[in-house]
């Protein structure tokens, strides 16, 4: 999750609020690629989850890259909690697992070699002090009270208010992972087909990417439990956000949705201020109880912003949030899957003109069908496997279209990255599928084979 937002005078009037997020266009020759990805630490000793303090735990990790690779540290309350460097930042989840949230960069090219690197790093440090990383969607065998706590009050905040409302938020914040990328766009008539075809192909994304079959050591009847999680969470702030298919949906909307979700918290001076449940509204009008007479500043804004946790999401850009942490080389075909679709304008239009005609029912049929079969679900009469098929075909010739090459101009474009997809499309089965076979089969039901197997 983010780290908190600094800078920014305060909110005199409420049209800045739409203006930050229009702030975020760029002409299509800025658009840049942010990949993001967070995974699983482990101590080797006994498979179990990588405390917040000792030789083997999170501190040495980030401790290590700051030393032996030049991260700078990101401080809370005199703990470190993050690392900055080069326009890239590592931070952390609640429950300790291990965010890069990558530079702004130019082509998959790029993010792929910011992946390499980084992942390179972590192990030369993980192997020094007898830790493991994994890329699954949830933890498959710990339990919730075996995930520890990361030092930040923002995390303390919003996991009592997690038990509050929905019914899996805490298993959402210490128990699952995700790869996302965010992008960029040009207008705001750009900003809206993109978020549509965004937010209606997030299950294909959920099925393509489904790595999370098990919970509590044992399968859990979903592809992705991380799916499910997040349709049973808190309504006031997920979904699939049928207001943005309404005519006339733009920053504006954006901004009214923002403003009715409830709030978390304030940053103030190193400190999170207990803001739960109460209305940004109010605080416009300096009438916040957590914070009465004070008016929020455009920090507080860009914090709240990072509050909403629908499918996708806005800010100064679009984060496709909809897949399942995963093995190495699913961590480039994210981005390239939603570049593809996105930065072309040829196949951003064939996109939409394969999603328009669908109503929310589609949608969350689609979205509830990806978590629970994967390439195996249907809603509404469209099966998942045929239609993630049209979806990758449209990528792949976005991709072409861009035409952005590598390794010094011996690779023309950037398709290869999506080779580990269109393996999937080929065989039916995603990574959860791999699991599940490997468990019923030569596994023999003993699922603490998958650190051994499947670890970076």
């Amino acid at each position: 999750m983010s780290i908190p937002q600094q800078g920014g005078g305060p909110i005199e009037s409420r049209d800045q609020l739409a203006a930050y997020i229009a702030a975020g266009e760029k002409p299509r020759e800025a658009w840049r690629i942010g990949t993001e990805h967070e995974k699983f630490g482990y101590c080797h000793a006994q498979n179990l989850p990588l405390p917040y303090e000792g030789d083997c735990s999170i501190k040495a990790m980030l401790t290590g890259l700051q030393e032996r690779f030049g991260w700078a540290p990101v401080l809370e309350q005199g703990n470190i909690i993050g690392l900055e460097r080069d326009g890239a930042n590592v931070s952390l989840e609640p429950g300790g697992q291990l965010e890069l949230s990558g530079a702004p960069l130019e082509n998959i090219h790029q993010t792929c070699d910011e992946v390499n690197s980084h992942l390179a790093e972590v192990k030369a440090v993980a192997d020094r002090i007898g830790a493991g990383f994994i890329g699954l969607g949830a933890a498959p065998i710990w339990t919730q009270d075996q995930m520890p706590m990361m030092p930040k009050g923002r995390y303390r905040l919003m996991t009592d208010y997690m038990g509050r409302v929905g019914t899996l938020g805490t298993q959402m914040m210490y128990r699952t992972c995700t790869v996302q990328v965010n992008l960029d766009f040009a207008s705001e008539a750009d900003m809206v087909k993109k978020l549509r075809v965004a937010l209606a192909l997030q299950p294909v994304a959920n099925a393509l990417f489904a790595n999370s079959p098990f919970l509590d050591g044992k399968p859990n009847g979903m592809k992705s439990w991380r799916a499910h999680i997040w349709q049973n969470l808190d309504d006031a702030r997920t979904g699939m956000l049928p207001f943005v298919f309404e005519d006339g949906f733009g920053y504006e909307a954006w901004v009214d949705y923002v403003l009715d979700v409830p709030m978390y918290f304030v940053y103030r001076d190193g400190k999170y201020i207990d803001a739960l449940g109460q209305s940004f509204r109010d605080f416009l009008k300096g009438e916040l109880p957590a914070l009465p007479g004070q008016v929020p500043t455009l920090s507080d804004w860009a914090d709240h912003l990072t509050t909403v946790f629908p499918e996708a999401r806005v800010k100064k850009f679009i984060e496709m949030r909809g897949a399942d942490g995963g093995p190495w080389r699913r961590l480039c075909a994210l981005p390239a899957l939603w570049v593809g679709l996105t930065y072309d304008q040829t196949a951003l239009d064939a996109a939409w003109d394969l999603v328009k005609d669908w109503d929310h029912e589609t949608r969350e049929g689609l979205r509830r069908a990806a978590g629970r079969d994967a390439l195996q679900g249907e809603a509404n009469g469209i099966r998942m496997h045929d239609l993630a098929r049209h979806v990758l075909d449209i990528a792949e010739a976005g991709l072409k279209a861009r035409a952005c090459p590598g390794a010094g101009g011996l690779v023309p474009d950037e398709t290869h990255f999506l080779n580990a997809l269109k393996e999937s499309i080929d065989s039916g089965k995603v990574p959860a599928d791999e699991l599940l076979e490997k468990y019923r089969g030569e596994w023999q039901g003993d699922l603490n084979r998958i650190y051994a197997e499947y670890s970076y």
